[in-house]
């Protein structure tokens, strides 16, 4: 029964990473080996301005072949999807729920010692924000992992990894670097990323 389920799994995500390369999008891959931080790290993609986002962003993962899960917005785990996207490594987020515990949950997840990515959008939303949500720092912070910033270019449609990062003892200056790498013309709607602007 697991090696059917498993199986399956399996067919779905390599239907889904066709459908989107066929519909032109680039994946850029690490070379096999290169980049081992790859199996226990944050994700943080950005821009992210449309639902779009998921629909490319989980086909890269998978092409990573790594261990990731995907917080997602508990609305879209309503049927007919909830169930699929359960058993695609999709785990459901209450972003109106300050007491979700999701920096927590993570965190315990990594204290296990096995290999995990977890994928998050720090603008928490896909409307025009200033301000980045700080969980997924605070995740990789207190779990002792590095953010490895992905971004999702939309003129180019192209998907790539970026430099690694390590957390430091300083939120403010780290998040300035991580927002400082990302250009508002990668996204699909422009107009709602806010980019960093340069102090030069």
């Amino acid at each position: 029964m697991k090696k059917s389920v498993y199986l399956c799994k399996l067919i779905m995500k390599k239907i889904w990473i066709a459908i989107v390369k066929l519909g032109g999008w680039k994946f850029l891959l690490p070379e096999a080996g290169s980049r081992p931080e790859l199996q226990r790290c944050i994700i943080a993609t950005a821009p992210h301005t449309a639902a779009a986002d998921y629909t490319v962003g989980t086909a890269y993962l998978w092409s990573l072949g790594v261990n990731g899960k995907i917080f997602i917005k508990d609305d879209y785990f309503k049927w007919p999807l909830g169930g699929l996207l359960k058993r695609l490594g999709c785990i459901p987020i209450d972003r109106g729920n300050r007491h979700n515990d999701m920096v927590g949950a993570a965190v315990r997840e990594f204290a296990k010692g096995q290999p995990l990515s977890v994928v998050i959008t720090p603008e928490g939303t896909r409307k025009a924000t200033k301000r980045w949500k700080r969980g997924f720092w605070e995740i990789a912070h207190q779990a002792g992992v590095p953010i490895v910033p992905a971004y999702i270019d939309y003129s180019k449609k192209e998907i790539g990894l970026m430099e690694t990062i390590w957390t430091t003892d300083d939120y403010e200056a780290d998040l300035k670097r991580l927002r400082s790498l990302y250009k508002k013309e990668w996204a699909k709607y422009p107009d709602q990323f806010i980019e960093l602007k340069s102090e030069n």
